[in-house]
């Protein structure tokens, strides 16, 4: 039975039962967890909640829609309040004061004089199938009785591109201490019911009047003396999404009916699963708990992309209000979002997610081996493979091989790789039937850009890095699965590509975006080249003018990284790939800028994603931003899940350097701490079927490591950039449960002060091009802007080294570097010692 509830279904016995009366709640508490986002409401600004199988979104006016997912039942949902002998009707929408966010539930309240509404929202978890879940409850206190009206819209639109039934028409029925609205469509099969306990109907206009189509309203009359202590809530439920009559409206009711005094259960099962989110999966603690709480933020946010449905589980893209039409955000699953996005669950060492992702994606692979790009979440009512969107893309294809492998590495989990070896087969087969000069062309689909001015590239910088290190990865795994004939070809290949990216490289030393049939280029400054230090083993030779190029102002704005420099030919900062910031491009930069040994340029960018979980829609990142100010583009979706991977990867793999193999014991461990920090530590790092704590500590010229485990494993630690060799040399040492290492540190080392930036706000910070270690001497390049003192934190680590800077001034710890007048310009100060 496919049948989608905002509760749990009842087993028959239990149906069978007295059913407890329709009324409202007795409150019960709300969990404490420390993980919070506690900020004025900003009305302009979105939220997102969302689960397996429902979504809450809304403004933080509390305005919001309601979807039992893959159907919206609702939207517009707004509330006001009248006062017994308070003539003002007053809109709580505007009295909007506070959001509060928190892993299992969000709370906006509306404040006045007289009366204070509370709208916590959660989306139960059930292990349940056919169950999908979102809950909404009223909270009201007030100085004397009030009658506190919930208006909304009736929706029952199935999620884009399923056909719909036209607009829903509300019918009330009186149940117990509240009632219900029956939501019909013009398809008797398909219709729906939003409850509440402890509510009566609202106004309806008389037949006589003109035809006039007007919101529902649920009407909750609140006394003082006797509902102080309630929650009165919001549940719906849904049937016959497939069109088939599942179960009829007295059934459907029923079962609405039975829920309402299971709703602290409902509610206990999603706190009891945050309440221990991070008792398996990395924590970071370092002196910068933004970024620290960020890191945790992104976990979370992946989790509640996660969709579970008739079609299967796995990721969904992103999350924002759907408006008027019938998509919230980008909530279908898609292929290439998913396997970006699962470099950074492999590195917190969510292994299920991982494979239930990567099965969703191979349930839709084609035969021909090509990996999936979009699918809906009601592809099941539709001729899916007809529509121009399972296969649009190009990228899926390498990346899956890519992930596998990573998913590998970092599980040591052989028997899923044996399980697909021919999925993945087939998926390399496909790039290498598809090629221009033998390396992997856009003629299967869009590589990264879905549209390029002057016209769509014939072959991409992009899927070309993808190809070799896809030809990389398949190489590794078959030197597990002990195919040779496939370890020769494919380490072949990977050298072909190599080779052949070099003839992108132009005569101003920047590798050009794009080759046409002609053999010409796109010679337009981008950052897509950095995704070829995505998995540490390729890099891009003589590459340091394009590094310095992505540090400085033309790319790197204080929010992110631009697709493309400032004053290239096709640059529009509002457009969608032509000059806009992307958090997956910051990220992209990031890990490849920690790889080429840029740690500064590293953590600026990584910084400035993670300060983006509180920009927007509290604790997610959003998807694109403009690239002249700090403001998301209006379409941007404010939940999107590589966004929030883009924090955690580059943190993980660049600013911690951690890279695992599990399968042969190697764990490379080469971290890149800011100077000002003197410590940093990890819990649940990842190791095959072990977790890891690491304990990182300063100690003069060194950096003390120590690797404990709970258990005895074989581990050896590297920090050499030859842990990504094709020869894997597996580890001989004993098993134990506590390891160290000592790394040596530069004598001096400097960090850019972070300054936190406002919305609307251009770029205005300074930015450290790149650092030169001579004999007792560090050249710093900065790109300084006009007329401005910022700063740089100097660190020496060897006891008894004065230290002499040329080019700024030093006072005690810190450089204080002022910009000269008429725009940005290059500086360069020289620290001795």
């Amino acid at each position: 039975m496919r049948n989608l509830l905002c509760v749990f279904l009842f087993s028959p016995l239990l149906m069978a039962e007295t059913q407890p009366p329709f009324a409202p709640v007795a409150d019960f508490p709300l969990d404490g967890n420390p993980l919070v986002i506690r900020q004025p409401a900003q009305t302009n600004r979105p939220f997102s909640v969302t689960g397996q199988r429902g979504a809450i979104l809304g403004q933080q006016d509390g305005s919001f829609e309601l979807w039992l997912l893959p159907v919206k039942i609702l939207h517009n949902a707004r509330l006001t309040a009248r006062l017994q002998n308070y003539d003002a009707i007053i809109d709580l929408n505007a009295h909007a004061s506070q959001i509060e966010v928190r892993p299992d539930h969000t709370t906006i309240t509306y404040s006045h004089a007289a009366i204070t509404v509370k709208q916590h929202m959660f989306i139960p978890r059930s292990a349940q199938p056919g169950v999908a879940t979102a809950v909404v409850l009223f909270e009201i206190h007030a100085v004397r009785p009030a009658t506190v009206t919930l208006q909304f819209e009736p929706s029952m639109e199935r999620q884009w591109p399923a056909p719909n039934f036209g607009r829903p028409n509300g019918s009330w029925t009186s149940v117990g201490d509240g009632g219900i609205y029956t939501l019909s469509t013009d398809n008797p099969n398909f219709f729906g019911m939003v409850a509440m306990p402890g509510s009566t109907r609202g106004l309806i206009r008389p037949y006589q009047e003109r035809p006039q189509t007007l919101p529902l309203e649920f009407e909750i009359h609140y006394d003082p003396a006797r509902d102080d202590r309630k929650f009165f809530p919001l549940l719906a439920a849904v049937t016959g999404v497939s069109g088939k009559p599942e179960l009829n409206s007295s059934q459907l009711e029923s079962q609405l009916m039975g829920v309402a005094q299971q709703i602290p259960a409902l509610y206990r099962s999603t706190a009891d699963f945050f309440d221990h989110f991070f008792d398996t999966r990395l924590t970071a603690q370092t002196p910068d708990r933004k970024l620290d709480d960020a890191l945790r933020w992104a976990e979370i946010s992946i989790e509640q992309a996660r969709v579970s449905s008739v079609i299967g589980s796995g990721l969904a893209g992103g999350w924002y209000t759907s408006g008027d039409s019938a998509r919230p955000g980008f909530g279908w699953f898609f292929g290439r979002d998913t396997l970006w996005s699962l470099y950074a669950v492999n590195s917190y060492g969510d292994f299920k997610l991982s494979r239930e992702a990567m099965d969703f994606l191979l349930a839709h692979q084609r035969a021909d081996g090509k990996m999936m790009h979009e699918v809906s979440q009601t592809a099941d009512l539709l001729d899916w493979a007809s529509l121009p969107y399972l296969y649009a893309a190009a990228d899926s294809t390498p990346l899956f091989v890519m992930q596998m492998a990573d998913y590998v590495n970092a599980s040591g989990d052989v028997r899923y790789l044996r399980e697909h070896w021919d999925n993945i087969k087939r998926a390399y087969a496909f790039t290498r039937a598809h090629t221009t000069n033998g390396v992997y062309d856009n003629s299967q689909g869009s590589g990264w850009v879905e549209e390029w001015l002057p016209k769509m590239p014939q072959q991409e910088i992009y899927l070309a890095a993808l190809d070799e290190q896809s030809s990389e990865a398949i190489a590794h795994l078959a030197k597990i699965m002990k195919d040779d004939e496939l370890v020769s070809s494919a380490t072949q290949q990977a050298k072909l590509i190599r080779d052949y990216l070099a003839t992108y490289r132009n005569s101003d030393s920047f590798y050009n975006f794009s080759r046409s049939k002609d053999g010409s280029f796109d010679t337009q400054h981008t950052i897509f080249p950095s995704v070829a230090w995505w998995s540490g083993a390729l890099t891009l030779p003589q590459s340091d003018a394009m590094f310095d190029a992505w540090a400085m102002h033309r790319f790197s704005t204080d929010w992110g990284t631009r697709s493309m420099a400032v004053g290239e030919a096709t640059y529009d900062p509002i457009s969608y790939h032509h000059g806009s910031v992307w958090p997956l491009y910051t990220g992209w930069a990031s890990l490849a800028e920690y790889r080429a040994d840029r740690p500064q340029a590293g953590f600026a960018h990584l910084k400035q994603n993670a300060q983006l979980t509180w920009l927007q829609d509290p604790g997610a990142v959003t998807e694109v931003l403009s690239g002249e100010f700090y403001q998301p583009l209006g379409r941007s979706s404010s939940h999107q899940l590589w966004s929030s991977a883009m924090v955690l990867t580059p943190a993980i793999r660049g600013l911690f350097g951690l890279e695992v193999d599990a399968l042969t014991g190697r764990l490379r461990v080469d971290p890149k701490l800011p100077a000002e920090w003197s410590e940093a530590s990890l819990k649940n790092v990842p190791f095959g079927d072990a977790r890891l704590n690491l304990q990182m500590r300063r100690d003069g010229a060194n950096l003390d490591v120590e690797v404990t485990s709970s258990k005895p494993v074989k581990l050896c630690l590297q920090n050499s950039k030859r842990f990504f060799d094709s020869a894997e040399t597996p580890c001989s040492a004993a098993s134990a449960s506590v390891y160290h290492q000592r790394l040596p540190l530069p004598e001096v080392e400097v960090g850019l002060e972070f300054q936190p930036i406002q919305p609307g706000e251009q770029t205005s910070q300074m930015k450290i091009i790149r650092q030169e270690y001579g004999d007792h001497s560090l050249v710093l390049k900065l790109d300084v802007p006009p007329q401005v003192n910022q700063r740089i934190f100097v660190r020496v680590n060897r006891t008894g080294r004065a230290v002499r800077v040329t080019g700024a001034k030093l006072n005690q710890n810190w450089i204080t570097v002022t910009g000269e007048p008429g725009g940005y310009s290059e500086h360069t100060v020289q620290i001795t010692w």
